[in-house]
Protein backbone atom coordinates (compact mmCIF):
# COMPACT_ATOMS: atom_id res chain seq x y z
CA UNK A 1 0.00 0.00 0.00
CA UNK A 2 1.07 3.77 -0.51
CA UNK A 3 0.87 6.28 1.93
CA UNK A 4 -2.33 7.79 2.98
CA UNK A 5 -3.62 4.70 3.41
CA UNK A 6 -7.39 4.53 5.39
CA UNK A 7 -7.37 2.14 8.57
CA UNK A 8 -10.04 -0.20 7.70
CA UNK A 9 -10.54 -2.23 11.02
CA UNK A 10 -12.73 -4.01 12.97
CA UNK A 11 -13.03 -4.71 16.80
CA UNK A 12 -9.64 -3.26 18.39
CA UNK A 13 -8.35 -2.84 21.50
CA UNK A 14 -5.73 -0.51 23.30
CA UNK A 15 -1.90 -1.01 22.35
CA UNK A 16 0.58 -2.88 24.06
CA UNK A 17 3.59 -1.08 24.74
CA UNK A 18 6.58 -1.93 22.60
CA UNK A 19 8.29 -5.23 22.95
CA UNK A 20 11.78 -5.18 23.43
CA UNK A 21 14.12 -4.45 21.06
CA UNK A 22 14.21 -6.67 18.12
CA UNK A 23 12.01 -9.21 18.99
CA UNK A 24 8.15 -9.56 19.04
CA UNK A 25 6.49 -12.17 21.11
CA UNK A 26 6.08 -15.51 18.34
CA UNK A 27 2.69 -16.04 17.49
CA UNK A 28 2.10 -20.11 18.43
CA UNK A 29 -0.92 -21.10 20.65
CA UNK A 30 -0.73 -23.74 22.77
CA UNK A 31 -3.03 -25.10 25.86
CA UNK A 32 -6.76 -25.08 26.55
CA UNK A 33 -9.66 -22.79 24.90
CA UNK A 34 -10.67 -21.86 27.55
CA UNK A 35 -6.89 -20.34 28.07
CA UNK A 36 -6.32 -19.21 24.68
CA UNK A 37 -7.96 -16.07 22.95
CA UNK A 38 -10.92 -17.48 20.56
CA UNK A 39 -11.81 -13.62 19.54
CA UNK A 40 -8.26 -12.62 18.58
CA UNK A 41 -4.76 -13.88 17.85
CA UNK A 42 -3.14 -11.18 20.15
CA UNK A 43 -1.88 -8.64 17.72
CA UNK A 44 -0.05 -6.08 19.90
CA UNK A 45 -1.48 -3.56 17.83
CA UNK A 46 -4.78 -4.86 17.04
CA UNK A 47 -5.32 -7.80 19.93
CA UNK A 48 -8.88 -8.55 18.48
CA UNK A 49 -8.04 -8.76 14.79
CA UNK A 50 -8.37 -12.87 14.13
CA UNK A 51 -8.97 -15.46 16.42
CA UNK A 52 -7.42 -18.16 18.48
CA UNK A 53 -7.43 -21.76 18.51
CA UNK A 54 -7.42 -23.07 15.16
CA UNK A 55 -5.44 -22.92 11.67
CA UNK A 56 -7.41 -22.67 8.37
CA UNK A 57 -5.77 -24.20 5.17
CA UNK A 58 -8.66 -23.44 2.57
CA UNK A 59 -11.58 -21.03 1.90
CA UNK A 60 -13.94 -22.21 -0.54
CA UNK A 61 -16.13 -18.94 -1.61
CA UNK A 62 -19.17 -19.16 -3.59
CA UNK A 63 -20.23 -15.52 -3.70
CA UNK A 64 -23.51 -14.00 -5.67
CA UNK A 65 -23.55 -10.19 -6.23
CA UNK A 66 -26.04 -8.29 -8.02
CA UNK A 67 -25.11 -4.79 -8.69
CA UNK A 68 -28.90 -3.12 -9.18
CA UNK A 69 -29.64 -4.24 -5.27
CA UNK A 70 -26.04 -4.12 -4.05
CA UNK A 71 -26.83 -7.46 -2.31
CA UNK A 72 -24.28 -9.95 -1.78
CA UNK A 73 -25.38 -13.81 -0.95
CA UNK A 74 -22.40 -16.42 0.28
CA UNK A 75 -21.58 -19.75 0.79
CA UNK A 76 -18.27 -19.58 3.08
CA UNK A 77 -16.55 -23.33 3.44
CA UNK A 78 -13.85 -22.84 5.65
CA UNK A 79 -11.02 -25.87 6.06
CA UNK A 80 -9.12 -25.84 9.46
CA UNK A 81 -7.47 -27.71 12.12
CA UNK A 82 -7.95 -27.27 15.32
CA UNK A 83 -4.74 -25.77 17.48
CA UNK A 84 -6.16 -26.32 20.90
CA UNK A 85 -9.53 -28.37 22.02
CA UNK A 86 -12.46 -26.64 20.93
CA UNK A 87 -16.06 -26.55 22.28
CA UNK A 88 -16.49 -23.42 20.26
CA UNK A 89 -14.51 -21.09 17.85
CA UNK A 90 -15.03 -17.42 16.36
CA UNK A 91 -15.01 -16.07 12.36
CA UNK A 92 -15.01 -12.59 11.51
CA UNK A 93 -18.23 -11.19 9.78
CA UNK A 94 -18.91 -7.80 9.74
CA UNK A 95 -22.43 -6.98 9.69
CA UNK A 96 -23.86 -9.61 7.36
CA UNK A 97 -26.65 -12.16 8.09
CA UNK A 98 -26.04 -15.95 8.42
CA UNK A 99 -28.88 -17.98 7.66
CA UNK A 100 -27.20 -21.17 8.59
CA UNK A 101 -23.58 -22.60 9.94
CA UNK A 102 -22.55 -26.45 9.94
CA UNK A 103 -19.60 -27.98 11.21
CA UNK A 104 -18.40 -31.45 9.48
CA UNK A 105 -21.44 -31.62 8.48
CA UNK A 106 -24.15 -31.22 11.65
CA UNK A 107 -25.69 -28.16 12.52
CA UNK A 108 -23.95 -25.47 14.72
CA UNK A 109 -25.21 -22.90 16.79
CA UNK A 110 -24.54 -19.62 15.94
CA UNK A 111 -24.19 -16.56 17.86
CA UNK A 112 -22.76 -12.85 17.07
CA UNK A 113 -20.82 -11.20 19.30
CA UNK A 114 -20.14 -7.48 17.60
CA UNK A 115 -18.15 -8.24 14.61
CA UNK A 116 -17.60 -11.99 15.52
CA UNK A 117 -19.62 -14.67 14.77
CA UNK A 118 -19.43 -17.49 17.64
CA UNK A 119 -20.02 -21.17 16.77
CA UNK A 120 -20.52 -24.14 18.87
CA UNK A 121 -20.41 -27.36 16.76
CA UNK A 122 -22.30 -30.48 17.68
CA UNK A 123 -19.62 -32.53 18.79
CA UNK A 124 -16.13 -31.12 20.73
CA UNK A 125 -13.10 -30.71 18.49
CA UNK A 126 -10.22 -32.53 19.68
CA UNK A 127 -6.95 -30.53 19.27
CA UNK A 128 -5.25 -31.61 15.69
CA UNK A 129 -8.70 -32.17 14.44
CA UNK A 130 -9.33 -31.33 11.24
CA UNK A 131 -13.01 -29.55 10.94
CA UNK A 132 -15.21 -28.24 7.99
CA UNK A 133 -17.15 -25.26 8.42
CA UNK A 134 -20.10 -24.09 5.76
CA UNK A 135 -21.53 -20.40 6.36
CA UNK A 136 -24.47 -19.14 4.35
CA UNK A 137 -24.95 -15.63 4.69
CA UNK A 138 -26.09 -12.56 2.61
CA UNK A 139 -27.06 -9.14 3.15
CA UNK A 140 -25.67 -5.50 2.11
CA UNK A 141 -22.06 -5.05 3.02
CA UNK A 142 -22.09 -1.32 2.86
CA UNK A 143 -25.36 -1.35 5.25
CA UNK A 144 -23.16 -2.64 8.58
CA UNK A 145 -24.55 -0.81 11.79
CA UNK A 146 -21.30 -0.70 12.87
CA UNK A 147 -19.17 0.52 10.02
CA UNK A 148 -18.92 3.59 8.00
CA UNK A 149 -20.49 2.57 4.42
CA UNK A 150 -18.16 4.48 2.43
CA UNK A 151 -15.12 2.30 4.87
CA UNK A 152 -15.95 -0.49 5.66
CA UNK A 153 -13.57 -2.83 3.14
CA UNK A 154 -16.32 -3.40 0.58
CA UNK A 155 -17.61 -0.46 -1.42
CA UNK A 156 -21.07 -0.65 -3.24
CA UNK A 157 -21.49 1.19 -6.55
CA UNK A 158 -24.75 1.64 -8.77
CA UNK A 159 -22.87 -0.33 -11.15
CA UNK A 160 -20.44 -3.14 -8.95
CA UNK A 161 -18.42 -3.32 -5.84
CA UNK A 162 -15.19 -3.25 -5.12
CA UNK A 163 -13.67 -5.34 -1.99
CA UNK A 164 -10.27 -3.72 -0.42
CA UNK A 165 -8.58 -2.58 2.83
CA UNK A 166 -5.75 -3.11 4.86
CA UNK A 167 -5.14 -3.89 8.11
CA UNK A 168 -8.51 -5.82 8.13
CA UNK A 169 -11.44 -5.82 5.36
CA UNK A 170 -12.06 -9.83 4.63
CA UNK A 171 -14.54 -9.67 7.12
CA UNK A 172 -17.01 -7.54 5.16
CA UNK A 173 -17.80 -10.03 2.75
CA UNK A 174 -16.80 -13.36 4.15
CA UNK A 175 -16.85 -15.33 7.64
CA UNK A 176 -13.31 -15.29 7.86
CA UNK A 177 -9.88 -15.77 10.53
CA UNK A 178 -9.11 -12.07 9.89
CA UNK A 179 -5.13 -11.74 10.40
CA UNK A 180 -2.17 -12.26 7.98
CA UNK A 181 -0.62 -14.99 10.61
CA UNK A 182 -3.49 -17.25 9.13
CA UNK A 183 -2.53 -17.51 5.77
CA UNK A 184 -4.92 -20.24 3.74
CA UNK A 185 -5.56 -21.00 0.03
CA UNK A 186 -8.16 -20.12 -1.85
CA UNK A 187 -10.99 -20.65 -4.17
CA UNK A 188 -13.01 -17.59 -5.20
CA UNK A 189 -15.93 -18.42 -7.06
CA UNK A 190 -17.99 -15.14 -8.15
CA UNK A 191 -21.36 -15.14 -10.23
CA UNK A 192 -22.65 -12.01 -11.47
CA UNK A 193 -24.74 -10.57 -14.30
CA UNK A 194 -23.41 -10.88 -17.97
CA UNK A 195 -23.21 -7.27 -17.86
CA UNK A 196 -20.23 -7.37 -15.75
CA UNK A 197 -16.89 -8.48 -15.00
CA UNK A 198 -16.19 -10.23 -12.03
CA UNK A 199 -12.25 -10.28 -10.90
CA UNK A 200 -10.26 -11.63 -7.90
CA UNK A 201 -7.01 -12.82 -6.95
CA UNK A 202 -5.04 -15.57 -8.72
CA UNK A 203 -5.57 -18.15 -11.80
CA UNK A 204 -8.81 -17.96 -13.81
CA UNK A 205 -10.26 -21.52 -13.62
CA UNK A 206 -13.01 -20.78 -15.44
CA UNK A 207 -16.03 -18.97 -16.51
CA UNK A 208 -19.05 -20.43 -17.59
CA UNK A 209 -22.61 -18.58 -18.26
CA UNK A 210 -26.02 -19.79 -16.47
CA UNK A 211 -28.56 -17.75 -18.09
CA UNK A 212 -28.29 -14.34 -17.86
CA UNK A 213 -25.75 -14.91 -15.02
CA UNK A 214 -21.91 -15.32 -15.11
CA UNK A 215 -19.89 -17.93 -12.77
CA UNK A 216 -16.43 -16.75 -12.67
CA UNK A 217 -14.15 -19.31 -10.72
CA UNK A 218 -10.56 -18.43 -9.20
CA UNK A 219 -7.69 -20.10 -7.76
CA UNK A 220 -5.35 -18.91 -5.07
CA UNK A 221 -2.53 -22.15 -4.80
CA UNK A 222 0.00 -19.80 -2.56
CA UNK A 223 -1.37 -19.15 1.07
CA UNK A 224 -2.45 -15.38 1.35
CA UNK A 225 -3.19 -12.95 3.77
CA UNK A 226 -7.02 -12.31 4.26
CA UNK A 227 -6.57 -8.66 3.37
CA UNK A 228 -5.10 -9.69 -0.11
CA UNK A 229 -8.20 -10.97 -0.57
CA UNK A 230 -10.27 -9.01 -3.24
CA UNK A 231 -13.44 -9.15 -5.44
CA UNK A 232 -13.95 -6.59 -8.32
CA UNK A 233 -17.75 -6.36 -9.87
CA UNK A 234 -17.93 -3.93 -12.78
CA UNK A 235 -17.28 -2.90 -15.82
CA UNK A 236 -13.84 -3.15 -17.43
CA UNK A 237 -11.96 -3.86 -20.18
CA UNK A 238 -9.81 -6.86 -19.64
CA UNK A 239 -6.72 -7.72 -21.00
CA UNK A 240 -5.15 -11.63 -20.93
CA UNK A 241 -1.91 -12.62 -21.58
CA UNK A 242 1.25 -14.54 -21.07
CA UNK A 243 4.32 -14.47 -19.28
CA UNK A 244 7.10 -17.12 -18.39
CA UNK A 245 4.20 -19.29 -18.46
CA UNK A 246 1.86 -17.78 -16.34
CA UNK A 247 -1.48 -15.58 -16.62
CA UNK A 248 -1.82 -11.77 -17.40
CA UNK A 249 -4.86 -10.88 -16.24
CA UNK A 250 -4.75 -7.06 -16.18
CA UNK A 251 -8.46 -5.20 -15.80
CA UNK A 252 -9.27 -1.52 -15.94
CA UNK A 253 -12.60 0.46 -15.15
CA UNK A 254 -14.05 1.23 -18.60
CA UNK A 255 -14.78 4.69 -16.60
CA UNK A 256 -11.30 5.54 -16.51
CA UNK A 257 -9.74 7.10 -20.31
CA UNK A 258 -8.13 4.63 -22.48
CA UNK A 259 -4.37 5.66 -22.28
CA UNK A 260 -1.87 6.11 -19.57
CA UNK A 261 -3.46 3.54 -16.73
CA UNK A 262 -3.34 0.98 -20.11
CA UNK A 263 0.12 1.77 -21.17
CA UNK A 264 1.39 2.16 -17.38
CA UNK A 265 -0.62 -1.39 -16.31
CA UNK A 266 0.93 -3.20 -19.28
CA UNK A 267 4.28 -2.82 -18.16
CA UNK A 268 3.56 -5.29 -14.60
CA UNK A 269 5.39 -7.94 -15.63
CA UNK A 270 8.39 -5.49 -17.13
CA UNK A 271 8.82 -3.94 -13.43
CA UNK A 272 8.62 -7.88 -12.13
CA UNK A 273 11.20 -9.33 -14.05
CA UNK A 274 13.60 -6.33 -12.89
CA UNK A 275 12.78 -6.99 -8.90
CA UNK A 276 13.30 -10.48 -9.48
CA UNK A 277 17.02 -9.55 -9.92
CA UNK A 278 17.10 -8.27 -6.48
CA UNK A 279 14.80 -10.28 -4.83
CA UNK A 280 14.36 -13.50 -6.28
CA UNK A 281 11.97 -15.53 -8.58
CA UNK A 282 8.39 -13.68 -8.15
CA UNK A 283 6.51 -16.06 -6.10
CA UNK A 284 3.32 -16.46 -7.65
CA UNK A 285 1.34 -18.40 -10.80
CA UNK A 286 -0.12 -15.15 -11.81
CA UNK A 287 0.32 -11.22 -12.42
CA UNK A 288 -1.74 -8.84 -13.19
CA UNK A 289 -3.64 -5.81 -11.50
CA UNK A 290 -6.77 -3.79 -11.69
CA UNK A 291 -7.67 -0.10 -12.23
CA UNK A 292 -10.66 0.68 -9.80
CA UNK A 293 -13.55 3.47 -11.07
CA UNK A 294 -14.52 3.62 -7.40
CA UNK A 295 -13.29 7.03 -6.48
CA UNK A 296 -13.79 6.37 -2.54
CA UNK A 297 -10.93 4.10 -2.56
CA UNK A 298 -7.98 6.02 -2.18
CA UNK A 299 -5.23 4.32 -1.95
CA UNK A 300 -3.39 1.54 -4.04
CA UNK A 301 -3.32 -2.07 -2.22
CA UNK A 302 -0.91 -4.96 -3.27
CA UNK A 303 -3.79 -7.74 -3.50
CA UNK A 304 -1.97 -10.93 -4.26
CA UNK A 305 -1.06 -11.25 -7.65
CA UNK A 306 -3.30 -8.62 -9.24
CA UNK A 307 -3.13 -5.28 -7.29
CA UNK A 308 -5.56 -2.76 -6.99
CA UNK A 309 -4.92 0.91 -8.48
CA UNK A 310 -6.84 4.49 -8.27
CA UNK A 311 -8.99 5.57 -11.14
CA UNK A 312 -6.65 8.84 -10.29
CA UNK A 313 -3.05 7.15 -10.30
CA UNK A 314 -2.19 8.17 -14.29
CA UNK A 315 -4.04 11.00 -14.35
CA UNK A 316 -1.23 12.94 -14.70
CA UNK A 317 0.97 10.74 -16.84
CA UNK A 318 3.39 8.04 -16.73
CA UNK A 319 3.83 6.70 -12.79
CA UNK A 320 5.72 3.41 -12.93
CA UNK A 321 6.72 4.05 -9.51
CA UNK A 322 3.55 3.29 -7.98
CA UNK A 323 3.87 -0.21 -9.88
CA UNK A 324 7.15 -0.78 -8.36
CA UNK A 325 5.83 -0.20 -4.85
CA UNK A 326 3.00 -2.61 -5.27
CA UNK A 327 4.42 -5.46 -7.11
CA UNK A 328 7.79 -5.35 -4.61
CA UNK A 329 4.64 -6.03 -1.95
CA UNK A 330 4.28 -9.64 -3.95
CA UNK A 331 7.57 -10.78 -2.10
CA UNK A 332 7.34 -8.20 1.18
CA UNK A 333 4.13 -8.56 2.80
CA UNK A 334 2.65 -10.94 0.60
CA UNK A 335 4.88 -14.11 0.22
CA UNK A 336 6.44 -12.48 3.01
CA UNK A 337 4.02 -11.39 5.52
CA UNK A 338 4.00 -10.11 8.90
CA UNK A 339 3.50 -11.63 12.17
CA UNK A 340 2.17 -8.83 13.87
CA UNK A 341 1.06 -5.16 12.20
CA UNK A 342 3.65 -3.85 14.87
CA UNK A 343 6.26 -5.65 11.83
CA UNK A 344 4.72 -3.42 8.88
CA UNK A 345 7.65 -2.14 8.04
CA UNK A 346 8.83 -5.51 6.52
CA UNK A 347 6.28 -4.60 3.92
CA UNK A 348 6.48 -1.08 3.57
CA UNK A 349 10.01 -0.26 3.96
CA UNK A 350 11.25 -2.83 1.82
CA UNK A 351 8.38 -1.99 -0.46
CA UNK A 352 9.48 1.71 -0.76
CA UNK A 353 13.14 0.48 -0.97
CA UNK A 354 12.29 -1.46 -4.47
CA UNK A 355 10.41 1.46 -5.77
CA UNK A 356 13.70 3.02 -5.19
CA UNK A 357 15.43 1.03 -7.08
CA UNK A 358 13.02 1.06 -10.09
CA UNK A 359 13.53 5.27 -10.01
CA UNK A 360 17.26 4.73 -10.07
CA UNK A 361 16.75 1.73 -12.76
CA UNK A 362 14.53 4.37 -14.54
CA UNK A 363 17.05 7.47 -14.72
CA UNK A 364 14.98 9.00 -11.70
CA UNK A 365 16.92 10.19 -8.34
CA UNK A 366 19.15 7.65 -7.02
CA UNK A 367 18.60 5.47 -4.22
CA UNK A 368 21.16 7.44 -2.28
CA UNK A 369 19.74 11.22 -3.11
CA UNK A 370 16.41 9.85 -2.04
CA UNK A 371 18.52 8.80 0.96
CA UNK A 372 20.06 11.63 1.25
CA UNK A 373 17.31 13.90 0.87
CA UNK A 374 15.22 12.47 3.98
CA UNK A 375 18.24 12.12 6.02
CA UNK A 376 18.76 15.82 5.97
CA UNK A 377 15.57 16.99 7.44
CA UNK A 378 16.72 16.67 11.04
CA UNK A 379 12.68 17.65 11.86
CA UNK A 380 10.54 15.30 10.16
CA UNK A 381 8.66 13.55 12.55
CA UNK A 382 10.00 10.16 10.74
CA UNK A 383 12.88 10.43 13.71
CA UNK A 384 10.61 10.51 16.38
CA UNK A 385 8.46 7.39 15.83
CA UNK A 386 10.38 4.14 15.70
CA UNK A 387 10.03 2.27 12.51
CA UNK A 388 9.90 -1.46 13.79
CA UNK A 389 6.95 -0.09 16.49
CA UNK A 390 5.35 3.19 15.03
CA UNK A 391 2.07 2.78 17.46
CA UNK A 392 -1.20 1.65 16.07
CA UNK A 393 -1.64 5.02 14.49
CA UNK A 394 1.49 5.21 12.81
CA UNK A 395 1.44 1.58 10.58
CA UNK A 396 0.88 4.12 7.15
CA UNK A 397 3.29 6.26 8.70
CA UNK A 398 6.66 8.17 6.97
CA UNK A 399 8.59 6.34 9.71
CA UNK A 400 7.70 2.78 8.14
CA UNK A 401 7.55 3.80 4.63
CA UNK A 402 10.87 5.99 4.13
CA UNK A 403 12.34 5.59 7.53
CA UNK A 404 12.42 1.91 7.06
CA UNK A 405 13.45 2.29 3.17
CA UNK A 406 16.26 4.27 4.74
CA UNK A 407 17.03 1.39 7.20
CA UNK A 408 17.77 -0.96 4.55
CA UNK A 409 19.69 1.64 2.70
CA UNK A 410 22.22 1.91 5.97
CA UNK A 411 22.24 -1.54 6.28
CA UNK A 412 23.25 -1.85 2.36
CA UNK A 413 26.15 0.67 2.87
CA UNK A 414 27.39 -0.91 6.06
CA UNK A 415 27.92 -4.81 4.51
CA UNK A 416 27.65 -4.32 0.81
CA UNK A 417 26.10 -5.03 -2.23
CA UNK A 418 26.86 -8.71 -2.32
CA UNK A 419 26.11 -9.31 1.08
CA UNK A 420 22.79 -7.14 1.51
CA UNK A 421 21.27 -8.36 -1.88
CA UNK A 422 22.21 -12.03 -0.37
CA UNK A 423 20.53 -10.74 2.94
CA UNK A 424 17.23 -10.11 0.62
CA UNK A 425 17.00 -12.89 -1.53
CA UNK A 426 17.60 -15.46 1.03
CA UNK A 427 15.03 -13.72 3.05
CA UNK A 428 12.07 -14.37 0.61
CA UNK A 429 13.32 -17.91 -0.14
CA UNK A 430 13.48 -18.98 3.61
CA UNK A 431 9.89 -16.97 4.60
CA UNK A 432 8.31 -17.65 1.46
CA UNK A 433 4.50 -18.02 2.08
CA UNK A 434 5.19 -17.72 5.67
CA UNK A 435 4.90 -15.05 8.49
CA UNK A 436 8.12 -12.89 9.93
CA UNK A 437 9.10 -10.45 12.31
CA UNK A 438 11.68 -7.73 12.90
CA UNK A 439 14.02 -10.32 14.99
CA UNK A 440 13.85 -12.56 12.28
CA UNK A 441 15.55 -10.63 9.63
CA UNK A 442 18.34 -9.03 11.71
CA UNK A 443 19.01 -12.54 13.09
CA UNK A 444 19.69 -13.61 9.02
CA UNK A 445 21.64 -9.91 8.18
CA UNK A 446 23.93 -10.81 11.11
CA UNK A 447 24.06 -14.65 9.52
CA UNK A 448 24.77 -13.69 5.91
CA UNK A 449 26.68 -10.76 7.33
CA UNK A 450 29.04 -12.82 9.59
CA UNK A 451 29.01 -9.74 12.33
CA UNK A 452 26.97 -8.40 15.33
CA UNK A 453 24.75 -6.21 13.48
CA UNK A 454 21.86 -4.84 16.56
CA UNK A 455 23.73 -2.43 17.89
CA UNK A 456 23.61 -0.43 14.34
CA UNK A 457 20.33 -1.54 13.43
CA UNK A 458 19.11 -0.36 16.85
CA UNK A 459 18.97 3.13 16.47
CA UNK A 460 17.15 2.99 13.46
CA UNK A 461 14.73 0.72 13.97
CA UNK A 462 13.67 1.47 17.66
CA UNK A 463 15.22 4.88 18.38
CA UNK A 464 13.24 8.45 18.54
CA UNK A 465 16.47 10.83 17.23
CA UNK A 466 18.37 10.73 14.40
CA UNK A 467 20.47 7.67 13.70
Amino acid sequence: MLPGALLLGGCTGTPTAGGPPMGIEPGGQVGTSAEVDLAGVGDPYFPNYGNGGYDVAHYDLKIKFDPASGRLDGTATVRATATVPLDRFHLDLIGLDVAQATVDGAPAKVARDGDELVLTPAAHLDSGREFTTVVTYGGRPAESPERDAEHNGFYVSRSGAVAVGEPQSAASWFPVNDHPRDKARYTIEITAPKTVSALSNGVLKSRREQGDQVVWQWSVTSPMASYLATIVVGDYRITQAEHKGRPVVNAIAASVPVGEADRNLARTTEVCDFLEGYFGPYPFDAYGGIVVGDSRVDAELENQTRPIYLPGTWADGPNTSILAHELAHQWFGDSVSVDSWRDIWLNEGFATYAEWLWDEHEGGRTVQERYDRYYRDRRDRMWRVPTADPGRDGIFSSSVYERGAMTLHALRKLIGDERFFTVMRTWTAEQRDGNATTAEFVALAERVAARPLSAFLQPWLYGKTRP
